[in-house]
C-alpha cells in the first residue's frame, strides 16, 4: 500500500509527528504550530533526522490556526513568516489522515482547580472548531485527535465539550466510538512509556458507506491498539539511570547551583536553592531509607509550609522512584520542577530537560535548543514519540481494514 498523505495541526515539537514518520508508512504534507521555539525544534528535526532540508521549513507552518481562511489561502503579516497557505501545499494530493491535538491546558483537572473560573472562559476551549474546519477543508479518512483525560469532563457553557466535539464531527460526516471513556481513554504507559500518562486519543471515521463504523472502531481500541501494549511497564530507573548524575556545588553562585559540565544536549539541572536542595535531599532520603516520614499530603503540606514560611491547599513535592513509572511529565515543569524530584538524594534537584524528554520517550539525537522554559512546556505537551509510532502503526492497519470492509459487495436479501 502506498505512504498515507498526513497533516498535523498544533504540531508542537514534533512528538506525534516524529512516532509517524518512523514507521516509514506516512508522508508529512503540512504541520501546522504558532509557537516559533517549537517551530524551530520542529524543523530542526526534520532537517537532523530525516534530512528533510529546505522542506521542512516549507511545510511546517508558523501560524495561527484560528485564522482559518488565511491558513489556507496563504499570508503575510510581520507576526508570522509569510506563506503561500496550506491548499497550495496540499495541491491535489489526496489527504488520508488529519491528526493533532488543540492545546490542553484549558480542559485540564489540574487547570481548572487553578484558575478561578474553572478555565470556562479560555479560548483554548474551542480550538477544536479550528481542527474540524481544516478536516472539513481536506476530507480525511481518519481523525486522529489527542488530548488530556480532563476532556472527558470539561463542560465549559452548559454542554459536554465531548458532545460538542462529537456532534461537531457527525455534522461533516466522521464516526468517532460512542465510549469515550471505556475505549478511547489510554494509559501510555501501558505502551511502553515510562510515565503515568492518560490520554484521550479520538479516532474518526469518515462515513462513506452504509457499514457498521463503531464495530470498526471497537475493533481498533479493543484488538488493533492493544497489540501494542508492552507485559512489563518501563521504569523511572529504566529512562533515565544511565545519564550522568549531576550534583551541587559545594560554593554555587547567584545563578548557578550546579555541575552542569556533561555534554548531554538539555541535560543541564536548574537553579535551586539550598533551602529547596535541603527539601529535596530530605524527600529523597525518606524514599531510598523507607523511613515513611513524608508519605502523606498532609505531611508534604506542613513541610511546605514550615520551610517556606507560606501557605498552601496542595501538596508541592513528589519524588520520582526509581521502581516505578514516572508522574505524568506536563507543561508545568516549565514553572519549578518540584512535582519531580529526582530520586537520587545526593543530587538534590528536579529532573533537567533531557531526563524529561526520555521519560517522553524522545530518542537523545531530538535536541531541544531553546531556553529552559520552553523546552520544559513542549515536551510537556508533546505526545510521547514511543506511543505515537505504535499509534501510527495502529492506524495504518486500521486504513486498510477500513478499505476492505468498504469494498465489500453489499449484502443482498433472499
Amino acid at each position: 500500500m502506498r505512504k498515507l498523505n498526513t497533516i498535523e495541526l498544533f504540531a508542537g515539537a514534533g512528538g506525534l509527528l516524529d512516532g509517524f514518520k518512523k514507521t516509514q508508512k506516512y508522508n508529512l504534507v503540512a504541520a501546522v504550530e504558532w509557537l516559533k521555539p517549537q517551530v524551530r525544534t520542529l524543523r530542526n528535526r526534520l532537517k537532523s533526522k530525516y534530512n528533510m532540508g529546505s522542506l521542512a521549513d516549507e511545510i511546517v507552518l508558523n501560524f495561527d490556526i484560528q485564522r482559518s481562511d488565511e491558513l489556507f489561502h496563504g499570508w503575510d503579516d510581520v507576526e508570522y513568516e509569510p506563506s503561500s497557505g496550506l491548499d497550495q501545499l496540499v495541491g491535489k494530493k489526496k489527504i488520508d489522515i488529519i491528526c493533532g491535538g488543540p492545546p490542553c491546558q484549558a480542559y485540564s483537572i489540574a487547570g481548572r482547580v487553578r484558575d478561578k473560573d474553572g478555565m470556562k472562559n479560555d479560548y483554548r476551549n474551542f480550538l477544536f472548531e479550528a481542527y474540524i474546519r481544516v478536516v472539513k477543508q481536506y476530507n480525511p479518512k481518519i481523525i486522529v485527535f489527542e488530548n488530556v483525560e480532563g476532556i472527558l469532563s470539561a463542560i465549559p457553557t452548559g454542554e459536554k465539550i465531548t458532545d460538542l466535539i462529537r456532534s461537531a464531527f457527525s455534522q461533516i460526516g466522521y464516526e468517532i466510538i460512542d465510549d469515550l471513556r471505556t475505549y478511547a481513554l489510554l494509559d501510555l504507559s501501558d505502551f511502553g512509556v515510562p510515565q503515568v500518562r492518560r490520554r484521550v486519543i479520538i479516532v474518526g471515521i469518515r462515513k462513506d458507506k452504509p457499514i457498521d463504523y463503531q464495530k470498526i472502531l471497537v475493533r481498533f481500541y479493543n484488538e488493533i491498539l492493544e497489540k501494542y501494549k508492552v507485559s512489563k511497564k518501563l521504569t523511572v530507573k529504566d529512562a533515565i539511570g544511565d545519564l550522568p548524575a549531576i550534583y551541587p556545588l559545594k560554593v554555587p553562585t547567584k545563578r548557578i547551583a550546579y555541575d552542569n559540565s556533561n555534554n548531554i544536549n538539555g541535560h543541564n539541572s536548574r537553579y535551586h536553592s539550598l533551602r529547596d536542595q535541603e527539601i529535596f535531599n530530605l524527600l529523597a532520603l525518606d524514599i531510598e531509607q523507607n523511613t515513611n516520614k513524608f508519605d502523606s499530603s498532609d505531611k508534604l503540606i506542613q513541610l511546605y509550609q514550615e520551610k517556606t514560611g507560606k501557605k498552601t491547599n496542595v501538596h508541592k513535592y513528589h519524588v520520582l522512584r526509581w521502581d516505578k513509572p514516572s508522574n505524568t511529565i506536563p507543561a508545568h515543569l516549565k514553572k519549578d520542577g518540584l512535582r519531580h524530584i529526582h530520586p537520587d538524594p545526593l543530587q538534590k534537584r528536579s529532573i533537567t530537560v533531557r531526563e524529561a524528554a526520555r521519560l517522553q520517550t524522545f530518542d537523545d539525537d531530538y535536541e531541544f535548543n531553546e531556553s529552559q522554559v520552553a523546552n520544559y512546556e513542549m515536551i510537556g505537551n508533546a505526545v510521547p514519540p514511543l506511543f505515537a509510532e505504535k499509534l501510527a502503526l495502529g492506524i495504518f492497519e486500521l486504513y486498510k481494514i477500513i478499505q476492505n470492509e468498504e469494498q465489500k459487495p453489499k449484502a443482498t436479501g433472499d
